[in-house]
């Protein structure tokens, strides 16, 4: 997966630890809850992979798991 640009981000993450930077937008839930959306976009072989029937996998860096939301945005115009 390629690290993607979401519409109104709001920060980018790690871009100043020498990494290429991940696009963040930070979100407010219905319940008040504060989110951070990201966004990625796979490859074509990922793509190919994901059709075939392939899951696509979310790795947390640590030993503790917070609560995650995995989901499609919008086609491209």
């Amino acid at each position: 997966m390629q690290v993607g640009y979401i519409v109104g981000a709001t920060r980018t993450l790690g871009k100043a630890q020498g990494y290429l930077g991940l696009p963040v937008k930070d979100e407010m839930l219905g319940c008040g809850a504060p989110q951070m959306t990201t966004a990625w976009l796979p490859t074509p072989e990922e793509i190919i992979a994901i059709v075939g029937g392939a899951a696509i996998y979310v790795r947390i860096l640590g030993s503790s798991h917070p609560p995650i939301l995995v989901d499609v945005g919008p086609v491209p115009e």
